[in-house]
Formats: C-alpha cells, structure tokens, sequence
C-alpha cells in the first residue's frame, strides 16, 4: 500500500482558474509544501511569486502554454514557454492546437511541438491534447509525433473542455505510449477513488485542484482501516 507522501508525489496540484487572487495562490503554495506535492500548476503571471513562495523546498513550478484553447500562435507558444524558463519554471504544459489536428495539419503539429521542445532542453515538457474532442485515430496521430519529438507526457485535458480525464481514454493512451512518453490524468479529478483508478492504470502523474481534499480522504481511510 501506498503511503500518503508516495499519493502525494502523482500530483500536480494546480490553481488554473482565472479569477484566482493573490490569497489563493499563497493557499496553493502552502498546501503544497504541507503534502509536499510534486509541482504546483499555476498561471505564468503566478510563477515568480510561487517560486519566491516555495524557496527551499522540493516543490516543483509548472505553467501552463497557449492556455486554454491551444490556438496562438507559434511564436506566441515559443516565446512563453522561453520566458516561463528564464522565470525559472521547471515544467511546461502546452496545449497543441487541436484545430488543426483535426483538420489533420500534422506537419504544423510537428513543427510546433519541435520548437517548443528545442527551447525547453532539460525541462519536462508535457503536451496536452483536450482527449475530450479526439476520436481514437486523432490521439494515436498526436501521441506518435509527441513520440517522436521527445515530449515527456501527454496530458489528457485543461479542465476547461466539456469533458476531462476518463478511464477509456487513460488506457487507450498508455497502451499507445512508451516508456519515454508517460501519461498525465487532468481534467475533473476530484475523487480518491477517480485518483487510485488512474494510478492502478498506469499514470505517472496526476493534475487536480483537490489534490489536498484526495490526500485527506487517502489518510482518513488508512487510519479507518487501521483501528
């Protein structure tokens, strides 16, 4: 059995909505020390001050790129993924721009994906792909190109599609993987039970806003089963 600081170790604990105040990120950055998460998710405007925040710790900064609909530009997408670097982010989470893969642009897919990757050397690169909009075809198209450029994860959802992570689409992705592309849950992961499923699946990494509340709910059920 797990202990709850491995649990806590599958979590990006993220705090992606647009209305989040100065006072929310500083509750993020708190939580994540106290479960000692793997990395926070925040807004690249959020990144400085959680840095500052989680000084000294082992908490890890993600942010996010081309957020939430995946269709600037480019160079829009390069130059944010290099300024969140030079913040001294540690993770990247891009979305692709799934307009174009279902249009099936795959050379421009390639190309954006590449020149993300190229200015992001030595950082975890994770790509998310919005499962929710794909048919099975369109994700098998995008994971081989994330395959074949060195991107670490593929990330099922932002959270802010119609639908998020599902069980059937976890599976799909890691049986279509490999070991060099592991496999991020995201997207209406509120439940331990939805947190267990995944990791039992296979993910390597987990992205929730509720990731303290699962952690609780992990320990209340361990001492539960302990008296």
């Amino acid at each position: 059995m797990m202990t709850p600081k491995e649990l806590s170790l599958f979590f990006d604990h993220t705090l992606l909505k647009p209305d989040a105040t100065r006072e929310d990120i500083e509750k993020l950055c708190q939580q994540g020390i106290s479960y000692n998460f793997y990395s926070l998710c925040v807004h690249p405007c959020h990144v400085p001050m959680v840095l500052n925040t989680l000084k000294g710790s082992q908490v890890k900064v993600c942010s996010v790129v081309g957020f939430p609909l995946g269709a600037n530009l480019l160079e829009t997408k390069v130059s944010e993924t290099e300024a969140l670097i030079k913040a001294g982010c540690d993770e990247i989470d891009m979305v692709i721009n799934i307009g174009f893969l279902k249009d099936k642009n795959i050379s421009y897919l390639k190309n954006e994906i590449k020149n993300v990757r190229n200015v992001s050397p030595g950082h975890i690169l994770k790509v998310i792909i919005e499962t929710c909009y794909l048919n099975r075809e369109e994700m098998r198209e995008i994971v081989n190109i994330l395959r074949e450029e060195g991107v670490d994860f593929v990330k099922t959802s932002t959270g802010f599609g119609p639908g998020g992570a599902t069980i059937d689409d976890i599976k799909f992705l890691l049986s279509i993987a490999s070991p060099h592309l592991k496999v991020k849950a995201s997207g209406g992961v509120r439940s331990l039970d939805d947190a267990l499923i995944y990791i039992k699946a296979g993910v390597h990494r987990i992205g929730s806003s509720s990731s303290h509340k699962i952690v609780d709910e992990y320990i209340t059920r361990i001492n539960y089963a302990n008296k």
